[in-house]
């Protein structure tokens, strides 16, 4: 069985990833968690790769690191489609999850991944506009291009679905405003009962990362943690 090595569950976008990929497709997996901002947390993930970052993916003798890398492995290795399979969807899938693994340095920084809380509505710059409309261009695009199977970009779920999670939860914990048809998106993704096994979980962990918790006063609390 392989191991996916991952940080606290709260916070962790890239952790968050191909967890759920994985939980998705039923790929079987044990977990470590690492949590993040302690004093043995660099030395800890080591012991598992030299880059020093998680998600990990230990597969018997192969150790891959980074979420796509571990994705496409978990699709070669477990023979799941991650993504689509039609040749013109899988290329804009595998161009947007890159896009999503570069970009959207705006909303990333302004809004920290942060399942405990949630924020009032208010103007995060135009720099935030700017990523919230590419994405929600994204979400039609690929809808009404590829999405006639289900609710999600391409349809089934896929790993550019999983690669856009973080982006989902940040979107509805900040109470940003989209579309109808982006709306109906995340609703999909934020239903998933992977996703809510996640949140569930992270909920219930008791540490503090200072790094993602925005200097604003929220208007809901769901940490169950004291």
């Amino acid at each position: 069985m392989p191991t996916l090595v991952i940080a606290n569950k709260l916070y962790s976008s890239w952790s968050l990833r191909p967890w759920l990929l994985m939980k998705q497709f039923g790929i079987a997996f044990d977990e470590i968690l690492i949590p993040l901002d302690q004093p043995d947390t660099k030395a800890r993930v080591l012991e598992h790769s030299p880059a020093g970052k998680v998600p990990i993916l230990i597969d018997g003798d192969i150790t891959v690191w980074e979420s796509i890398a571990i994705m496409e492995h978990v699709g070669d290795a477990y023979g799941v489609q991650v993504w689509p399979a039609d040749i013109e969807a899988r290329a804009m899938a595998r161009s947007i999850a890159a896009e999503m693994h570069a970009g959207f340095q705006a909303l990333r920084s302004a809004c920290p991944m942060n399942l405990g809380k949630r924020f009032a509505a208010k103007d995060r710059g135009e720099a935030v506009s700017r990523d919230v409309a590419r994405f929600s261009e994204i979400v039609s695009q690929a809808r009404e291009r590829f999405g006639a199977g289900g609710p999600f970009l391409f349809g089934a779920f896929s790993a550019a679905d999983a690669m856009y999670a973080p982006l989902v939860t940040r979107l509805d914990t900040y109470s940003i405003a989209v579309d109808e048809a982006t709306q109906a998106y995340l609703d999909a993704v934020l239903s998933l009962p992977v996703f809510r096994e996640w949140r569930s979980a992270a909920l219930k962990e008791s540490w503090i990362v200072d790094a993602d918790e925005v200097d604003e006063d929220p208007i809901e609390v769901y940490r169950q943690a004291a």
